[in-house]
């Protein structure tokens, strides 16, 4: 092992000394962060929020202090539906709060299920220490929430509204978690001392019955029926009354769920295009739908996301939030901030090596409303977040085309966009299954 030396530091600091700039650089630093230091005001100005493709926007929604940016997109994604065709107040939002629910508690479910499978294996063993470090969390994938809404349907906010632990979901977090780990010691102990599969039944079904309490005093109490009423784009008034939660995804967005599917761009050699892949133990709807993505070019990826635009659809779409990112201004940027120029490092990563090194993987999901072309080419995009409205242009981002390339790994696009051959693949083909703790398979 190569140790540092008194000498090699006496240089390392003569180093610094001989530098002129370093004294100057090192005052803008220290005083305002590094972010700021390297900031390149110019290049935020020209990243303008117009956009030739740019889809009616509404209020964006608030996610608060909770993990639950997947539910919003995709939620989102089905209310610019409904306002378009019913012409609904502006304010008007599906529950993020009843698919949460649901969501903690499918979760749960498939944590006993896959403990049950590796009861097996001591705790040290990866697949458990992957299993127990998070038994559930805020975070999904697209497959997920369809899963849940085609198992529970969806409501409208006033339906279920916010709880407390909802918008702000660190304390239940913590103490459900701990919860589940309990549980699994039980579950292990079951197996392992040879206990029948009723018995080992029995006691899920026992500690979903404790769950589905917990969740309903945390909460609230998800409503099988409810009333809807609404003024249409008209003036008409309209009230439904004792509307299922299914029944209403049915007639007020009546989306085939099927027809959408996930597309990722992973340029990683473990994963090559035209390849359709799925990731161990990751889901939460036991018995509902696998999350599967199909992995292509960047070229075709992008050129999916444009054509869906371009048709009056949005698209959600999965990215790694943290670099190159002005979340007050709502810009992201690879030219925003000159890193290299203030340390004279190069930092550059390709995009496979941020995944294989474990350097970026996808963290945020949220809404591509717009695009902006010139001569057919994507300049920047326009991005619906769910951070509220006091960040970006009343909480729309923008985000440059580079900025896309290099940390936008996921899109779900409607099949009818696909090639044909494409589709096929989709279709037919197995997906290879990817480890649990694969970039692939981050929640977002």
């Amino acid at each position: 092992m190569s140790e540092i030396t008194q000498e090699q530091l006496a240089a390392f600091k003569k180093d610094v000394d001989e530098k002129p700039e370093a004294a100057i650089l090192r005052g803008a630093v220290t005083t305002n962060g590094i972010l700021k230091a390297a900031r390149d005001n110019q290049r935020a100005g020209e990243l303008t929020p117009v956009f030739s493709v740019d889809l009616e926007s509404s209020p964006v929604a608030n996610q608060l202090q909770s993990g639950r940016c997947w539910m919003f997109a995709a939620l989102n994604t089905m209310r610019h539906d409904m306002k378009a065709m019913y012409g609904l107040p502006g304010d008007f939002e599906l529950s993020q709060s009843y698919t949460f629910f649901w969501d903690k508690f499918e979760k749960a479910n498939y944590f006993y299920n896959n403990i049950v499978a590796t009861a097996d294996k001591a705790t040290t063993d990866r697949e458990v220490s992957f299993l127990l470090a998070t038994p559930q969390q805020d975070g999904g994938q697209w497959d997920m929430i369809v899963a849940i809404i085609e198992k529970y349907g969806v409501v409208p906010q006033s339906a279920f509204p916010e709880s407390q632990a909802s918008s702000h979901s660190a304390e239940f977090n913590r103490l459900f978690n701990g919860k589940l780990r309990k549980d699994a010691i039980a579950l292990r102990n079951l197996v392992n001392d040879g206990a029948s599969q009723a018995d080992i039944d029995a006691k899920i079904e026992a500690l979903n019955k404790e769950n589905y309490y917990m969740l309903s005093l945390t909460f609230g109490e998800p409503p099988l029926s409810f009333d809807f009423s609404f003024r249409d784009k008209d003036g008409e008034f309209h009230r439904e009354q004792s509307m299922t939660p299914q029944n209403f995804f049915k007639k007020y967005i009546g989306w085939d769920l099927s027809e959408y599917i996930s597309i990722i761009n992973a340029p990683t050699e473990d994963k090559p295009y035209n390849q359709t892949y799925g990731v161990k133990m990751l889901g939460s709807v036991v018995g509902g739908r696998d999350v599967k993505h199909l992995n292509l070019d960047l070229d075709t990826f992008k050129d999916l996301a444009i054509k869906q635009l371009s048709a009056g659809e949005n698209v959600w779409f999965g990215v790694d939030m943290g670099p190159k990112l002005d979340r007050v201004a709502g810009l992201m940027d690879t030219e925003l901030y000159d890193e290299d120029s203030l340390f004279d490092i190069d930092f550059s990563l390709t995009k496979a090596e941020r995944l294989d090194y474990g350097d970026s993987l996808m963290t945020h999901a949220m809404v591509l409303t717009g695009v902006d072309l010139v001569d057919g080419q994507p300049t920047k995009w326009k991005v619906e977040n769910s951070w509220g409205d006091k960040n970006g242009h009343k909480g729309y981002f923008t985000m440059s085309d580079e900025w896309f390339d290099q940390f936008t790994y996921q899109v779900v696009i409607k099949k009818e966009y696909l090639p044909e051959e494409l589709r096929d693949i989709f279709e037919s083909a197995t997906p290879k299954e990817l480890a649990p703790w694969d970039p692939m398979g981050a929640l977002a």
